[in-house]
């Protein structure tokens, strides 16, 4: 095993020798034998231990042996103690899945600060196959069916390619010492129940099963490239960025097969999680949307638009007083105001106002249910959500319409129309250019 490992790192991981690797153990057979064998190697490694807490004394006992193993190694070891039960409570998740977090957090936290390239982690390839069917069980995307990655990012697994009972032979054939998981032998977990009673039976009806298994991810991860470089072509038609996030072309959505697949591809890395409430978007009223932890997809007529959560939230009030000639508005631009002796034409970003209609200070506030103004150009007043109605705003664009006011009056849609009421008039002498850049 020792010279097949030497071979792997010289052929798929060459970048590795002369890194500065952060190796995690647990203590456990698998991790013990990854720190020899990077040692043999002679690659340039530390050691890290994360100390969850969850088997009081035993766990411990699993940090005191990982750091007498890194000064057998004469490597450099850090150690962190973690609460992951409170951490789990609060954050509503269970224990693996805060364990799994606050360890990949740590572990980049540590690679940030003590600069190192890359972090080595021993999963093998019985671990991959426990994580195929765990996917299967509570179902997923092809995705969750081509297993753990041997490369993603800065982590790196060289140990995918062999089996737990190849590496539990090593060891005992090296008089390596370890330490066994009390709680690997409890049917507590999902994990546990699948590696005891679902994979021994698999592997009696077949038992070449992990090499069948890494023959199959394989084809199913080419698949998932062929998917992924046909949506590159398709994406500059069907994909468009604005400022408030991405709008699909649901009208070209239509036009080509396998839409849903199309749907997923795009949108699986946003959080949804109710796949059919999505899909549903795509002959859904203008209006209709479906929210995941971070994002919203909205149907927008003939497109569905895609925004972080956060385009809805309140916003301050600005102000502009008598004797200030700007005022900065996030994520809109600049306010300028200044006096000017004759009138230009008018746009969307730039109005005249006569001084003597205006009450100072000026406020400029994000819209609000009730607001109305006098449209210039018509006769009447008109709600701000018919005039929006009307213009075919976006809800991402209502949320981020911002409006000018002279006390309670309304003088500006900015960037959209001015209020006829503040009109500049023939015997007016002192006007006022106000534009957003």
């Amino acid at each position: 095993m020792e010279k097949t490992f030497k071979n792997l790192i010289k052929t798929n991981y060459p970048y590795l020798c002369g890194s500065k690797l952060l190796l995690a153990v647990s203590g456990g057979v698998d991790s013990v034998v990854l720190a020899h064998l990077c040692h043999e190697a002679k690659l340039d490694f530390s050691i890290a231990h994360c100390n969850f807490n969850l088997r009081g004394e035993e766990s411990d006992a699993d940090e005191k042996f990982v750091v007498d193993l890194a000064d057998s190694l004469e490597v450099e070891v850090y150690t962190e103690s973690f609460d992951t039960l409170n951490f789990a409570e609060n954050h509503k998740i269970s224990v693996q899945m805060a364990a799994r977090e606050l360890r990949y957090e740590w572990f980049s936290e540590l690679s940030s600060s003590v600069q190192f390239d890359y972090t080595l982690t021993a999963h093998h390839a019985n671990d991959n196959l426990e994580t195929f069917l765990i996917n299967l069980i509570r179902g997923t995307g092809p995705e969750g069916l081509t297993g753990i990655k041997a490369e993603k990012e800065e982590i790196v697994r060289p140990l995918l390619g062999f089996s737990r009972k190849q590496i539990e032979a090593y060891a005992r054939k090296k008089h390596y010492k370890w330490r066994e998981d009390s709680s690997n032998a409890s049917d507590k977990y999902l994990r546990n129940k699948i590696r005891h009673h679902i994979v021994p039976v698999l592997e009696d009806l077949n038992p070449q099963l992990l090499d069948s298994f890494a023959k199959t991810q394989q084809h199913l991860q080419e698949s998932l490239d062929l998917v992924e470089d046909y949506l590159s072509l398709l994406y500059p038609k069907l994909v468009k960025k604005d400022k408030y996030g991405y709008a699909i072309d649901i009208e070209f959505l239509k036009k080509v097969p396998n839409q849903k697949q199309i749907l997923y591809q795009l949108l699986k890395s946003f959080g949804f999680s109710e796949w059919n409430d999505v899909y549903d978007l795509l002959n859904a009223q203008t209006g209709k949307l479906v929210l995941s932890d971070t994002h919203r997809l909205i149907k927008d007529r003939n497109k569905l638009l895609l925004t972080e959560q956060n385009g809805n939230s309140v916003s301050k009030e600005y102000s502009l007083g008598k004797e200030e000639e700007l005022v900065m508005i996030p994520g809109m631009g600049t306010l300028h105001i200044n006096e000017v002796k004759k009138i230009d034409k008018a746009s969307n970003s730039c109005i005249f106002v006569p001084e003597r209609k205006l009450e100072f200070p000026l406020k400029i506030r994000k819209w609000k249910k009730g607001d109305f103004f006098y449209p210039f150009g018509m006769k009447g007043k008109k709600k701000l959500s018919d005039f929006f109605k009307d213009e075919k705003f976006s809800l991402p664009e209502k949320e981020h319409a911002w409006i000018l006011c002279s006390g309670e009056e309304i003088v500006w849609i900015i960037n959209h129309r001015a209020d006829d009421r503040f009109a500049v008039e023939k015997s007016d002498s002192k006007i006022l250019k106000i534009c957003i850049t």
